[in-house]
């Protein structure tokens, strides 16, 4: 199985929770589907099927590349 780089996955997991109080705020359309595209890319990056697995899976994964939490990236 192909596995996000560790970066990639810090990257999508910042988005899950600023869409998730953004989600939580708003309630707007756009919000939740912003919300559920994130969710979706997280779950296939991780290869799991819902976001509890997929965001324990993305953190375990960063854990044992030992990513340096201000470590970012750029584009």
């Amino acid at each position: 199985m192909l596995m996000a780089h560790p970066l990639v996955l810090k990257n999508l997991i910042e988005q899950y929770e600023t869409l998730q109080i953004l989600h939580a705020e708003d309630g707007s359309p756009e919000a939740r589907q912003r919300l559920e595209d994130i969710t979706y890319t997280l779950c296939v990056s991780t290869g799991t099927r819902d976001i509890d697995a997929a965001l324990t899976t993305a953190r375990r994964q960063m854990e044992r590349a030992d990513v340096p939490s201000d470590y970012a990236l750029t584009g």
